[in-house]
């Protein structure tokens, strides 16, 4: 594997940097160094969308055809790379990097005309409506009943830790349609707009201090069989081609490295023990970056990720828990501070707090890592599985 850029690749990347020099306002930068949680806040997130946008980089891993870059492998990892070097904000993620996908492969003509135009203006926002009480990693387990009803599902029941729920306008749902032997079979796949009647959203406040999920309640909620994502029933199908591109669809390693360097400057390395954690710290996060390059050579072919996305999945969060310890441990008493107001770029705009403000909380949030998205447990389950044979 040829590690060296070509030339038009070198060319792209200082279109980049010029780009990001000319368009990144600080105050976006230092919102984003300021957030403690997976995503974006809303406002910054939204905010950096409407600029990608205008530039037409919004859909960075879309094709031309459906209002993407059309951007290599290769121009992808540059521009993510280069963003996360400059605290760039993250785009949320459910809508580009997962309905969207889902849309192209099981949407119908008129469902790919309405929705993927809107998810790359930015003017649908998303949730993830997966995770139930009960059903987190046995998600073939859910229960959220649809029950036909002439034209509509008719649902009944919640989803649990649902990420800006209390901001998105669509959510992309599991619903169960039928009982057997054989609990996947009877999952469907649907599109739910947040403003229907009968749709409550509920908080839930996080160790971190930060309101990111909900519990999302439907009492008689009626669905259109229209805004079905493929046949009913073929929901887990749906799901799997989803939480490929969750697990295994961005880059993480130049997002850790930059988190990293700010802890080096920091960092009292007259302390053996911290010198040694920041030193093998950049040895797995180069290691994980090489996995991620190997990956994408191997995806020019234009097929999913694969079981690939658990191995990937698996080491970022747990290389993201220990960043952010190790950021704690420097830190040292000085991150018992503690701020429950969000966000905390707009509570100090004194830039002296930003080195200690988001340790604590950030800390504290990224305990969910290797949790959310699918368990260490279910990606090792993945793992010994698809890759071992076991």
């Amino acid at each position: 594997m040829d590690l060296s850029l070509a030339p038009a690749e070198v060319a792209f990347r200082d279109e980049v940097r010029a780009f990001l020099h000319d368009n990144l306002p600080d105050t976006l930068r230092r919102a984003q160094r300021l957030t403690t949680t997976v995503f974006s806040e809303f406002e910054i997130s939204r905010a950096w969308h409407k600029i990608l946008y205008r530039k037409g980089w919004a859909a960075v891993s879309w094709p031309a055809e459906h209002g993407g870059t059309g951007w290599s492998l290769t121009e992808k990892y540059i521009f993510q790379s280069e963003c996360a070097r400059l605290n760039a904000p993250f785009i949320s993620p459910i809508g580009l990097s997962m309905v969207g996908p889902v849309v192209m492969h099981f949407g119908t003509p008129a469902q790919k005309d309405y929705f993927l135009p809107r998810i790359v203006a930015g003017e649908d926002y998303w949730c993830q409506g997966f995770s139930e009480p009960g059903s987190g990693s046995d998600l073939a387990s859910l229960r959220l009943r649809a029950v036909a009803d002439g034209d509509d599902y008719v649902l009944n029941g919640s989803k649990i830790w649902t990420t800006h729920a209390h901001y998105a306008n669509w959510m992309i749902a599991l619903v169960r349609t039928a009982d057997g032997p054989k609990p996947q079979l009877g999952i469907t796949c649907l599109m739910v707009r947040m403003d229907t009647p009968g749709i409550s959203v509920r908080p839930i406040n996080t160790i971190g201090g930060d309101h990111e999920v909900n519990q999302v309640f439907f009492d008689d909620v009626r669905v259109s069989m229209a805004d079905r994502m493929g046949a009913e029933g073929a929901g887990w199908s749906v799901a799997k081609y989803l939480l490929e591109f969750e697990r295994g669809g961005g880059m993480a390693a130049a997002g850790l490295r930059r988190g990293l360097s700010e802890i080096v400057a920091q960092a009292p390395f007259e302390d053996p023990d911290v010198a040694l954690a920041i030193a093998e710290l950049g040895v797995d996060i180069d290691a994980l970056e090489m996995l991620e390059l190997r990956t994408m050579s191997t995806l020019k072919s234009g097929e999913n990720p694969g079981a690939i996305a658990s191995v990937l999945k698996l080491r970022a969060s747990q290389l993201q828990q220990m960043v952010s310890e190790v950021a704690l441990r420097v830190a040292g008493a000085a991150a018992l501070r503690w701020e429950m107001r969000r966000p905390l770029h707009e509570v100090s705009t004194n830039a002296a707090d930003d080195d200690l403000l988001p340790v604590m909380s950030r800390y504290l949030n990224n305990r969910a890592n290797t949790i959310f998205g699918g368990s260490s447990e279910i990606q090792r389950t993945i793992i010994a599985k698809a890759m071992l044979g076991l």
